[in-house]
């Protein structure tokens, strides 16, 4: 690894929120970047709001900053970030550039965007050769406008919400001004390339997995059918819209009375009141378990134990939707069968029939799935095999991260 990326101020990695236990696959990336040799210094917009931390977080050795998140909390932060960016050969640039955005999306967020932008300015290192941001919505703005200001390049990685609910103008004007961008889905790469005057420098990185964090799967699970003692259904995610768990409740009531199961959900969100109303009135709660935001180590130890993995993703009213989920590779990592939808990048991982089973987001459809998927144990264990077998072959972290890595280190040299 050349001297400028073992020099932490030579590239800032920008983030939407550290630590957030729903993006493991950031800390996997960042962690493993660091491995490879690379060192750098990141700037979250926004400060930690979940209660717990995976090990990953602390794993992790770079410098975090947090830039303001609401620019009225900070004034004299900000006024020494705009008081130094004027004077920067490229503050105009920017400026030019910020003005032309604001004309279309003429919100107190996009503001807000170009006074975090001013103080990563200022206070990003003077070594500073590269800006990377996750996410191609707000870090990527911000990211963006810091880069110019300091006359060195940037680049991205996309990944779901900020690829389908961004409008094409900005993704267009992203992509023609990045080195270079990743996203994690073909479909997202297809989307993205589509938009870019070259798309060579758009790379398909998936996520993948790091099985050097996981444990080797359970033994095989007792062939419970419902029949006697419940099959335990397990499900990993935010309590949104695109999550699809209203979906899943109704399927759930479909199910035969004598059917004997529990479900068993991991995660927060902002439906979680109302979805566990719906729960009582639909006269579930008493086979409802609703644990909230865990740690991965706890993650792992429900997937470890339950017998069937349910995410019924789906795509939101706003255009939201999942891109490829890393859960469903955790799921898999411990060989527990896996029920999901045909949405958006999930078939890219989970073929129906033979890593999983797929079917269309509606509570009919999934509630049929999970009926079959009770009563045959046989079949979930098949499943469960061949969804390892692919992750292990095909979805593993390396190369993506060796081909990320090569990008950076080239762009900061």
């Amino acid at each position: 690894m050349n001297e400028a990326a073992r020099s932490a101020g030579s590239l800032a990695i920008v983030l939407k929120g550290w630590p957030r236990l729903s993006e493991t696959f950031i800390a996997q990336e960042l962690v493993a970047l660091e491995s490879r040799g690379l060192c750098f210094e990141v700037w979250s917009m926004r400060h930690p709001t979940d209660k717990k931390r995976h090990a990953l977080h602390d794993a992790l050795r770079a410098k975090v900053r947090y830039l303001p998140e609401y620019l009225y909390e900070e004034p004299l932060r900000v006024l020494r970030g705009a008081l130094h960016a004027m004077r920067l050969p490229g503050f105009g640039k920017a400026l030019g550039l910020w003005l032309k955005h604001l004309m279309r999306d003429p919100t107190p967020n996009r503001g807000r965007r170009f006074g975090q932008a001013m103080v990563l300015a200022r206070e990003a290192s003077g070594d500073l050769r590269f800006v990377y941001a996750h996410f191609l919505h707000t870090p990527s703005s911000v990211a963006l406008y810091a880069s110019l200001m300091r006359g060195v390049d940037w680049g991205f990685s996309a990944h779901a919400k900020d690829i389908w609910k961004s409008p094409d103008w900005e993704k267009r004007d992203k992509l023609a001004r990045a080195t270079f961008g990743a996203t994690c889905t073909a479909l997202g790469a297809q989307h993205l390339r589509s938009l870019s005057s070259h798309p060579q420098d758009l790379d398909l990185v998936y996520h993948g997995l790091d099985l050097s964090r996981f444990p080797a799967p359970p033994p095989p699970r007792p062939a419970r059918d419902g029949s006697a003692e419940p099959v335990t259904l397990l499900s990993v995610g935010r309590l949104v819209e695109k999550k699809g768990y209203d979906l899943l409740l109704d399927a759930l009531a479909r199910l035969p009375e004598n059917l004997n199961w529990r479900f068993v959900h991991i995660g927060g969100g902002e439906l979680s009141e109302q979805l566990q109303a719906k729960a009582v009135k639909l006269g579930l709660a008493d086979r409802l378990e609703w644990r909230g935001a865990c740690n991965q180590a706890e993650v792992i130890e429900a997937l470890r134990s339950a017998d069937v993995f349910v995410l019924p993703s789906r795509i939101a009213g706003d255009g939201d939707r999942d891109g490829l989920p890393n859960v469903l590779m955790e799921a898999a990592s411990q060989e527990l069968p896996i029920l999901s939808t045909k949405v958006s990048s999930i078939p890219e991982f989970i073929e129906n029939g033979r890593q999983g089973v797929l079917v269309e987001p509606a509570s009919t459809d999934i509630a049929d799935a999970l009926l079959a998927m009770i009563r045959d144990p046989a079949s979930r264990s098949g499943y469960a095999k061949a969804a390892r077998e692919r992750l292990v072959s095909e979805f593993g972290m390396d190369a993506g991260i060796d081909r990320l890595a090569g990008r950076l280190v080239a762009a900061i040299a």
